[in-house]
């Protein structure tokens, strides 16, 4: 039975008082206490500690280095987010692929630097408008798959999970039918029954991520290949991201 998770990615939004606040209504809340999913929250790196201190849930980051510790002002290596009490981190979010120029082989290492560190990853993939309209959404997401994590032996994606976030659907309002989105999580699983077996394809939980809300949560959740969410602004107020649990 692939493990059912709800993920909340804050990105860099919220003061400090005001992610105390948010952790202390989600740990009121019921349908985020079932013990059927787990609940990960990414707050900004600088409030880990605070919801590390007070969530009811597990905690990651949203974004390590690719380097160990050093000279690199600036950056959160993977083994400060251990240290930290960080379980997770997000790993190729379209938002740092994008504004960040990071490729599939800068996030190659920074899977590894995870992995080597004890963090679970939420590894992010997807496809812009132009692929969706006029190219192979399934050939472009399943290269971004293939080139950052298949360099992995098996036993490696047990400490995976899959997001798959139309980038076309982020933040726009707009959303990935229940069609389109069962259509890639299959794909994805398929991807990794041929490289690893179905062992590895049937036990890897694939996310969705893409303007995922309580009003559409029900039909995606519902679809046989979609394990969750990673949700973004609906994360960021208690109500909603409550009931979007609601339906897993």
């Amino acid at each position: 039975m692939r493990k059912k998770i709800l993920a909340g990615n804050w990105k860099m939004n919220l003061l400090h008082s005001e992610a105390e606040h948010l952790v202390n209504e989600l740990n009121q809340k019921e349908n985020l206490k079932k013990t059927s999913i787990e609940v990960i929250l990414f707050p900004s790196s600088v409030y880990l500690q605070t919801v590390k201190e007070i969530a009811n849930f597990s905690v990651g980051i949203q974004n390590i280095s690719n380097k160990s510790l050093g000279a690199y002002t600036g950056e959160v290596a993977a083994e400060q987010a251990n240290s930290m009490g960080a379980k997770y981190v997000l790993v190729g979010h379209s938002e740092r692929r994008e504004y960040f120029n990071e490729g599939d082989e800068l996030l190659k290492e920074k899977v590894d630097a995870a992995l080597r560190n004890e963090l679970k990853v939420v590894f992010c993939c997807g496809e812009p408008l132009e692929i969706r309209q006029n190219g192979d959404p399934i050939k472009f997401v399943s290269k971004q798959i293939e080139n950052s994590l298949f360099h992995l032996e098996a036993v490696a994606f047990d400490n995976i999970i899959i997001a798959y976030e139309p980038i076309w659907a982020i933040g726009t309002g707009l959303t990935a039918s229940s069609t389109q989105a069962e259509e890639i999580h299959a794909a994805i699983r398929q991807l990794f029954s041929e490289k690893f077996g179905e062992n590895v394809a049937n036990a890897i939980s694939i996310l969705y991520g893409g303007s995922c809300n309580e009003k559409n949560a029900e039909e995606l959740f519902a679809c046989p290949n979609v394990d969750g969410g990673l949700i973004g602004g609906a994360a960021l107020k208690s109500e909603s991201f409550d009931r979007i649990a609601y339906y897993l």
